[in-house]
């Protein structure tokens, strides 16, 4: 049972950032409506050069049950143990209070990663990452452009109103990498974030470039709902005593049972 005062706590970060008022109405009105918006990202300048050393630094090195060479991306899990400067991302106010418009309800980071597009990968099959009417949805992910996101080196393409429909692509269609009408892009250049409810149909494009095309994504749970990565137990404890309260907060680090 979780103790009255610490859901007192939640209840009031989840209602201060909900009183936020930095992410545009229109830019609500299509994620709510179209399923995703593409929206300036937390960090220009030397704070995103910063961000892109440590990307790579990570990258450079990752190894163990954390790293993963899927068929078309590299992905490292566990980013938030290697760089203090990661955290910008996550605490984003503007990705906080789409969450708080899509979730609803006090939520949490449920995972947080490190993901190249290796070169020369084709398109990635449509899919979801939670069905609409599943018992954890909603979900609210999240993508931050290392690179710029173009048609030929693998931008992410979305199916606007998909996250409505109570079917999956595997339901409807034979061919999944194939483009679909009216699917659009997520473009934009380096440090622009693109923010999806986690049930619209998307995946990322084919990269015909020889090139590598790099991000930072993670999503976003009720705090009800099972993560995908376990804050609590795998983050060391140099960089859980770094963090702010409202990073303690969005990881459930201070969760309380009683």
């Amino acid at each position: 049972m979780i103790s009255k005062c610490y859901a007192d706590a939640v209840d009031d970060q989840f209602q201060q950032i909900r009183s936020g008022s930095i992410l545009p109405s229109q830019s609500v009105r299509q994620l709510v409506e179209s399923g995703f918006v593409v929206v300036p990202g937390p960090l220009s300048g030397d704070p995103f050069n910063e961000l892109t050393a440590a990307y790579d630094e990570v990258m450079a090195v990752a190894a163990g049950p954390d790293f993963r060479i899927a068929s078309t991306t590299n992905r490292m899990s566990d980013l938030l143990t290697h760089a203090s400067v990661f955290d910008d991302v996550y605490l984003y106010p503007l990705l906080l209070e789409a969450c708080s418009h899509i979730i609803g309800e006090p939520f949490k980071l449920s995972s947080f990663l490190a993901r190249t597009l290796r070169g020369g990968t084709p398109a990635q099959e449509l899919h979801t990452d939670l069905a609409r009417g599943a018992g954890d949805a909603p979900l609210l992910g999240f993508i931050l452009m290392i690179d710029s996101f173009r048609e030929e080196n693998g931008a992410t393409r979305f199916v606007p109103t998909s996250h409505n429909w109570t079917d999956l692509p595997c339901d409807r269609l034979s061919d999944a990498r194939a483009r679909y009408p009216g699917e659009v892009l997520g473009c934009g250049e380096p440090g622009t974030m693109i923010i999806f409810n986690g049930a619209i149909w998307h995946g990322h494009s084919a990269n015909v470039t020889p090139e590598p095309r790099r991000s930072i994504q993670g999503y976003f749970v009720r705090r009800s709902a099972p993560s995908g990565f376990d804050f609590r137990n795998r983050l060391p404890r140099a960089a859980s005593s770094r963090l702010s309260p409202l990073a303690r907060y969005l990881m459930a680090l201070d969760a309380e049972t009683q």
